[in-house]
Parts: structure tokens; sequence; C-alpha cells
């Protein structure tokens, strides 16, 4: 699987651009401000149809313009797809898969699989517990589409329940209707929840120990809000149990206080001394070091899930890791389709690439480099 072009119109800083894609290797150079990580966010929305930066799709849009339009060409088991993406000022979104218009974002999420690196995703294991659940969402998302309609029906019954506990008078008979339905839809998500970390687990620490030539071991931990059981009836029972002895706290609070919207992923570092809770403990080269084996990981796990090497998009990340980090990660990455974007590139890096197409942006402006 390998992106072959792009044409998009008024998205962030471009105009107008119309771009064919080198096989392997893609670097996009250019300073602070230019336009790279907007190129960025133009490749990854075609993969499950949404940024990576906003959750506003209209903050795409180039100021004082009505709409933007993304296409993407794709090939895929040798064949080639279109992937077309229609975002207007009015919040209505159109997308077309080989021309034809889907319903549901479901059914574009097993066309193309897309992984991003970006310095942000380097503080995941010590930022907030909600930058964690974002990355289980999103990458379950992109391998099991019924994940995806689960997590849509989870968010909609619980902002139900949530506005719902704001209002004066609550009925208990009437929150029983969102409470069964909760933990029906927050059940399904917590199984396939477990189930990925376990997965992700098991990859993670072979590549930590990788990177960390085996003085280290990596483990990660599901931190369920709810007491996790691996047993689909028994868990959605404990939750609507928990939810029933949650409602004082839930009036008072006017917020639903438990279930998997308050998951979370604990991190562990193993070596010959001790174990420590890197979030806590470890130091921020520990942290750094976590967070590229568990997007390392996604990769592998993508491979095993699909069938498929994911295209992956390296958004000014190497500029976070000394050389050596850069040189492991280049090597691990070089049998799928890169993309990376940088101020400047250390020689001995571009030495990896001698086939590489480069690009230069200026200004929104994408020039290739002969």
């Amino acid at each position: 699987m390998y992106i072959k072009s792009i044409k998009i119109k008024d998205f962030r800083n471009y105009e107008v651009l119309d771009l064919e894609f080198n096989e392997k290797v893609n670097i996009i150079l250019g300073s602070n401000a230019q336009g790279k990580t907007n190129l960025m966010e133009a490749i990854y929305i075609s993969s499950i149809g949404r940024s990576f930066r906003t959750s506003k799709d209209t903050d795409m849009i180039r100021f004082g313009q009505d709409a933007l339009k993304d296409k993407m060409s794709f090939s895929k088991d040798d064949r080639d797809l279109d992937i077309e993406i229609i975002i207007s000022k009015d919040h209505k979104k159109t997308v077309k898969v080989d021309g034809v218009r889907i319903k549901k974002t479901s059914q574009l999420l097993d066309n193309v699989y897309i992984v991003i690196f970006s310095p942000d995703d380097l503080k995941i294991v010590k930022d907030e517990p909600e930058k964690r659940r974002r990355f289980i969402d999103k990458e379950l998302c992109q391998i099991k589409p019924s994940y995806y309609s689960d997590l849509l029906d989870y968010k909609k019954v619980l902002l139900e329940r949530n506005t719902y506990l704001k209002e004066i008078n609550v009925d208990p008979d009437m929150m029983d209707v969102w409470d069964r339905q909760l933990a029906k839809y927050g059940a399904s998500l917590m199984i396939k929840r477990n189930e990925f970390i376990d997965k992700i687990s098991l990859i993670s620490k072979d590549i930590h120990q990788g990177i960390t030539n085996n003085k280290e071991i990596l483990s990660l931990k599901y931190d369920s809000n709810i007491k996790f059981v691996d047993d689909m009836k028994s868990l959605e029972d404990n939750f609507y149990e928990i939810l029933k002895r949650s409602f004082d706290n839930d009036i008072k609070m006017r917020t639903t206080t438990r279930g998997p919207h308050k998951d979370d992923i604990e991190f562990f570092i193993e070596n010959e001394d001790n174990k420590i809770n890197v979030r806590n403990f470890g130091s921020q080269g520990q942290q750094r070091t976590a967070a590229l084996s568990l997007k390392l990981a996604e990769i592998d796990i993508i491979k095993k899930e699909t069938g498929e090497d994911p295209i992956l998009l390296l958004d000014d990340v190497l500029s976070e890791l000394d050389l050596e980090r850069q040189e492991f990660l280049i090597k691990t990455l070089s049998y799928n389709q890169l993309f990376i974007t940088t101020a400047e590139m250390h020689q001995k890096i571009l030495s990896e690439f001698p086939d590489a197409t480069v690009y230069e942006v200026v200004k929104g402006k994408v020039e290739k480099q002969l």
C-alpha cells in the first residue's frame, strides 16, 4: 500500500496543490509555519476522515473560503483507489471512495492505514489520560470498524445521560434506560481495549528491549475505570451495578463519574535494579523511549491485524530524538512508505535514503528538488 498523489484545494494555507509522491521515501523540508504539518494533515484525514490536530473539521478550511477539497490516490493490492473529502463551512462533509459517496465513516476506515508520529506522541506517557484514550480509540477504529460503531453509540448515550443529569429533577427510572445502554456499549469497548493493550504490550516490550540494548523491559497495563473481567455479560452487569451505586454522586457532580471514558494505560519499566511506573517516576528519556516503542508497536499490530504495511508520517519528530534513536527509527521503518517533515536533516540520516524524493515547502507552495 502506498500513496500515489494528492490534490488539495483551500486546505489550511494551501490554495491549490497537485503533487505526486515517491513509492518509498518522501522528505519534506521547510522552516516552521510554512505548511509541512498541514500537508501531513491533508494526507492523514484520508484514513479515518478526521484530523489529528483538531476536532473541528472547519478549522482546516483556508481562511476566507467556503470549503476545502482533498483527494488522495493510493495503490493497494495492485489496484488504484481514490478517496475524496469535501468539507464546507456549514459543517457538511462529503466522503467518496472511488467516486461513490459513503454514508458512514466506518465505511472509510478499512481502506487506508496511516500511522503518524509527532512530537506530541512522544509525550503520550506523561500527558493526561485523555491522550492515551485517544490513542487507543484511534488505533482500534482503524483496525476494527465495529469498535468505531460501539464508540459512537457509547459517546451518544453518555452525552444524553450527562445532559439529563444537569436537569433540576432527575427520574431514576428514566436514568435506568441510559444506564443499561451505557453498560452494554461500555462493556464492548472495554473487552476490545483490554485485548488491544495485551497485544501491543507484548510487541512494544520486544521493541523497547531493542532500543535500550536489553537494559530495560517495558510492560503496559489496561487501567480500567470499571473492575475488568474478561466476560462480556459479567462486565456489562458490573458496569450497570456501578452506575446504580454512583447515582447520588453523579447527581451531585452533574456528570457520569464512572465508565470507560475514564480509562487509562499504565506503563512500567523493569531493569536489574527495580520496576517503576514510567509516568510517575521515569526520566524524560525513559518516557520518550516508552512512547516510541508504543508507536512502533502500533505499526506492527496494524500489519498483524490487516495484513497491510501502514503508511507512516513522521512530522517533525526526528528533531525530538537523539541521533541513535533517529537511526533506530529509520531502520525499523524501512519497509513502509515514509513521509518525513523536518526543518533540516542530519546528513547521516539522509544517506540512508539515496532514492528519496525531497520536497521544499515555502508559504503553502511545494517544489520537488532535483
